[in-house]
């Protein structure tokens, strides 16, 4: 293979999901099959990484200093979303529900992984939080091991400044049937339920 195929391949693969065999393919679709494509991607590639970068307030993904939705007069700036992704706060943005401002972690607390406080920006989250004006933080990290994790951590950092902490509920899905539903999302459903 030449030494461009080889490059295009390796860089391919640092793609989320995509290994050698997968890389491989698509490096060859993109030159056999889609050069305009393939050029299309590398100029996209090339502007984003050039533009975008993080919000001065929230640390999302933005062009501008900051971003639409931290300088939109219309968010409740008492509520204070905490995401790990801009996946996730594009998530929370679709449902239509929430209409206040986000703090974006870029990331989530893993010491297996050499992943501390400082590499999730836990200081500019503290910085955000503790304005003035942030009445309530509502903790919308994963429920995985290292998102329970992070979301305990940032509690506790911002209970101990006198902030109001609630976290993401959890529970049986949207049209989920109890039987197909495994015992651990029923067990916290149970434990975390309210009154009608």
């Amino acid at each position: 293979m030449s030494k461009s195929l080889e490059f295009l391949t390796e860089a391919l693969r640092r793609l989320p999901g995509i290994g050698p065999k997968s890389a491989q393919r698509m490096a060859f679709h993109l030159l056999q099959h889609d050069r305009d494509g393939a050029a299309m991607l590398a100029r996209a590639l090339q502007q984003a990484v050039e533009a975008v970068h993080h919000c001065a307030l929230c640390n999302t993904f933005t062009e501008d200093e900051v971003c639409s939705t931290c300088s939109d007069s219309g968010r409740d700036i008492h509520l204070l979303c905490v995401v790990e992704t801009p996946a996730d706060q594009l998530m929370i943005e679709q449902t239509l529900t929430y209409k206040g401002l986000y703090f974006v972690l870029m990331g989530r607390l893993s010491p297996l992984d050499g992943i501390g406080p400082k590499d999730i920006h836990l200081e500019k989250l503290v910085a955000r939080a503790t304005d003035g004006q942030v009445g309530e933080v509502v903790l919308a990290t994963n429920f995985t091991n290292e998102g329970e994790a992070t979301a305990h951590y940032i509690s506790e950092m911002l209970k101990a400044r006198g902030l109001k902490v609630s976290r993401l509920a959890r529970g049986v899905p949207v049209g989920g049937e109890l039987e197909y539903v495994d015992a651990g999302t029923i067990a916290r459903a149970m434990l975390d339920r309210r009154t009608t």
